[in-house]
């Protein structure tokens, strides 16, 4: 058994009263059990690792191709990439 003193900040004091109070046990007890709770090996958790996000229906307006606005996203970028290689050649 150990013996020391301990400072403790005012909301880790109050927690601890609230806690003797409703437990009506005593300082050394509640302070050992919270101690105990807070630094005790938790086993790992039984995640499947998957994640499961929400989903949710979405329509395009009548005569869109979804291909195509791959393919339109496709040519802004090659746009914007070769301006800015000229951008670049211009301040070499």
């Amino acid at each position: 058994m150990m013996r020391t003193t301990v400072t403790l900040d005012p909301d880790a004091e109050a927690l601890l009263r609230k806690a003797i109070a409703e437990r009506g046990s005593s300082f050394k007890q509640v302070l050992n059990d919270a101690i105990r709770e807070g630094l005790a090996p938790r086993p790992p958790s039984k995640k499947s690792g998957k994640v499961q996000l929400p989903t949710f229906r979405s329509s395009y307006r009548g005569g869109v191709d979804r291909q195509r606005l791959q393919h339109l996203g496709d040519e802004l970028e090659t746009d914007i990439f070769v301006s800015r290689q000229g951008e670049a050649r211009g301040k070499a």
